[in-house]
């Protein structure tokens, strides 16, 4: 009964460190994809100062496509930065779930019956090989 117990927490746990690593996964790709069209958009942002000639977003004559576009690009950087904070966030209950996966995994082989010493050293011994 134990060892179905012990099965169905370790599946449980593997989980949960698969379902984290997504997530992080999902984050880091998110925040390449905000950064790259941030970058894309200010490509298009000097290219469109370069054309009216006007650079100074004060000027009552500037672009409005060129206004528009910095406020995305501010919007797309300033998620990215957030997006940063709940990824830290994330990696560390990824680490966190992958240790205690790794604790739970070993378990079984600290726990052994009282009886069964000689394996306890035999396994050890091949541990620190």
């Amino acid at each position: 009964m134990k060892v179905c117990s012990h099965q169905a927490a370790l599946r449980s746990k593997q989980f949960d460190v698969d379902e984290k690593a997504r997530k992080v996964a999902t984050m880091e790709g998110m925040i390449v994809d905000f950064e790259s069209r941030a970058n894309s958009l200010m490509c298009q942002i000097l290219q469109e100062e370069e054309r009216t000639r006007i650079k100074n977003c004060e000027d009552f004559a500037y672009s409005t496509f060129a206004m528009a576009a910095r406020l995305r690009r501010d919007n797309l950087l300033k998620s990215a930065e957030d997006l940063k904070i709940v990824l830290y966030v994330a990696r560390r209950e990824n680490q966190n779930a992958s240790a205690e996966l790794s604790e739970l995994s070993f378990a079984p082989k600290l726990a052994r019956p009282l009886g069964d010493v000689s394996g306890a050293v035999i396994s050890a011994d091949r541990d620190l090989a």
